[in-house]
């Protein structure tokens, strides 16, 4: 009978040292997992932290210059002198005639608004010809997301194709001045030096429905 109690009494030792060490161990890698969670969300050393890409100049797309004048200057100029034709590149109805409506009241030279021949433009994009490269500037400077793209035109009429990311124009007090110097993009290029231009869009639109 002794014996058997002995034996009861070292299984109970053994499985509370199992127990032990099994809590130990648990206890220990918890321990190494918060350390690690409290690093992550502490940035320590870097750790957790996301890189946010920064928009690349002009979203990617090569730019030209702006063209300076004599006296060694690029300008905004008059948006009076500027026209501008709204083609939406959604599918939602009357987008370009509404904002071709808010152009027109700034002052630009509007013609109809149109359809592009998608409806799933991603990013609002400005067309223009090596002709109106400061008239584009200008322009551009209403929108708060449009790149810019200059193509084989030769007049001066801009296209303002519209992409799903427009939201609004910017604030007309923060839109370009005429008379103001021009902001280049940076990384922007002489217009002279810039080859293969994509051909003309003028044929990629279509009458409003």
């Amino acid at each position: 009978m002794p014996q058997q109690i002995d034996e009861r009494q070292a299984r109970k030792r053994y499985v509370r040292r199992r127990q032990t060490v099994v809590f130990t161990i648990s206890g220990a890698v918890m321990a190494v997992a918060l350390v690690i969670s409290l690093l992550f969300n502490f940035h320590v050393g870097g750790l957790g932290l996301v890189s946010t890409p920064l928009a690349e100049p002009n979203y990617g797309n090569p730019a030209p210059c702006a063209v300076k004048g004599d006296d060694g200057k690029a300008k905004y100029v008059s948006n009076t002198s500027i026209g501008i034709r709204v083609l939406n590149g959604t599918s939602h109805s009357q987008f370009a005639a509404a904002v071709s409506s808010a152009l027109g009241v700034r002052g630009f030279a509007m013609q109809q608004a149109g359809n592009f021949s998608s409806t799933s433009v991603e990013r609002t994009t400005i067309y223009f010809g090596k002709n109106a490269i400061n008239q584009a500037y200008t322009v551009a400077g209403n929108f708060t997301d449009a790149t810019m793209i200059m193509n084989a035109r030769e007049d001066q009429l801009i296209d303002v194709v519209l992409g799903a990311t427009f939201n609004d124009l910017k604030d007309e007090k923060q839109s370009p001045q005429e008379g103001k110097e021009i902001t280049n993009i940076e990384g922007c290029q002489a217009a002279d030096k810039m080859t293969n231009l994509p051909a003309d869009t003028k044929h990629d639109a279509y009458p409003a429905q």
